[in-house]
């Protein structure tokens, strides 16, 4: 008897399984397809209830033709506390095919081919967004073959969409599902860890660079030539670095030197061709920036004679003490440097003055003689 009771409960648990089904898919029908043409469709809640009264049971899935099993699992906690599921969403709205039970088989061979299929409906309610991803890096990629590049469940889920910066973290660890190398990077530089760790809302994230929804090719020359004015956003915000006392001069002095007015001229001119000029990443790295106090930085006065040996291999070991750093001489950083800097801002106005000063007596005296020459002849004559 002991050994039989497994068995009647399994028995007993199946036939409770059936039993609701066949009266959710009474239920769902009736709903769904009962009354004429113009009556009004069930609340969005009473529909929902009846679509997870079935699909709110973990075990409930399909089987593709490639032989994967697709879950069609959906936590309805999670779902409920999703922006769709707050704003009364239905289900319908998307399964735009189901009207009844039982419901038409699913066409896709496998889970990606089934993902591809559903995700062109969010442009229903998201219209500009999925036009914008369209010229997106990723759509190339799609558009290219690469069943892999992210559509917008990739990013935002199916049923478990919530807004992507409640917390800001989430949107890096978004990102990090296809680019786990770069994120590792990340999350161990000062923007990552001052994010991460301490949730700092000043530091960027992977959109604050990259875009949302239409995010660029970070290979192009384009947007090689374009990365300082990205950096620039944070960099020259007064108000923000003056938190972390962050020279915001350094758009002015990037611009000024050599490096900064050819990227400059490239940009405006001939946005698409390359140039070998030094942009912000090539000295302070890309997603493994450091603090310029850490050891481990690429501009750390230990480190900066290598990074500058990139574009300068010939460079000796006092080329790096030719650079101020993005910052102004003062009487307080680079003393001599702002010395001779003011000495010849007196000199040069001066001695520039003293010969126009020179030139004019010069010219006032030639005027004058030949005045009194003429006033002398004139009395000759009388």
């Amino acid at each position: 008897m002991q050994r039989q009771r497994p068995r009647t409960v399994r028995v007993v648990s199946l036939g409770l399984t059936i039993g609701l089904a066949m009266l959710a898919t009474v239920f769902f029908t009736a709903n769904v397809n009962a009354g004429g043409p113009n009556d009004a469709p069930p609340p969005a809640q009473a529909e929902n209830q009846l679509c997870l009264s079935c699909h709110s049971n973990k075990d409930l899935s399909v089987k593709l033709p490639s032989g994967e099993t697709l879950s069609l699992y959906t936590d309805v906690n999670a779902f409920n506390n999703s922006v769709h599921g707050k704003q009364g969403q239905r289900c319908t709205a998307c399964h735009t095919n189901i009207s009844g039970y039982p419901h038409p088989p699913i066409a896709a061979k496998d889970a990606r081919d089934f993902s591809l299929q559903m995700y062109p409906l969010c442009r229903q309610c998201h219209t500009e967004e999925y036009k914008r991803t369209l010229d997106s890096a990723h759509a190339t990629e799609l558009a290219a073959g690469n069943r892999n590049a992210p559509v917008c469940t990739d990013c935002h889920t199916a049923h478990y969409a919530s807004k992507p910066n409640e917390p800001r973290a989430h949107i890096s660890q978004t990102c990090q599902k296809c680019h786990s190398t770069i994120y590792d990077q990340y999350k161990e530089s000062v923007h990552g860890a001052a994010l991460l760790a301490e949730s700092n809302p000043d530091v960027p994230t992977c959109e604050d660079c990259h875009g949302v929804h239409n995010i660029g090719d970070p290979r192009t020359n384009a947007y090689r030539l374009k990365s300082p004015e990205i950096c620039s956003k944070c960099h020259t915000d007064k108000t923000r670095m003056k938190k972390y006392d962050i020279s915001t001069n350094v758009m002015n002095s990037y611009v000024a030197d050599f490096h900064g007015t050819t990227v400059e001229l490239f940009e405006k001119q001939s946005p698409n061709q390359p140039t070998n000029k030094a942009v912000c990443y090539d000295c302070h790295g890309i997603h493994n920036i450091k603090s310029i106090k850490d050891p481990k930085s690429t501009v750390y006065k230990e480190n900066l004679l290598k990074t500058c040996q990139q574009c300068h291999p010939d460079a000796t070991i006092n080329f790096p003490a030719s650079w101020l750093s993005h910052y102004d001489a003062s009487p307080e950083k680079y003393p001599m440097m702002y010395y001779i800097n003011l000495f010849y801002a007196i000199l040069i106005p001066a001695t520039i003055g003293a010969m126009i000063a020179f030139i004019a007596l010069d010219i006032a005296r030639r005027v004058l003689n030949r005045f009194q020459k003429s006033g002398g002849d004139n009395d000759g004559r009388a």
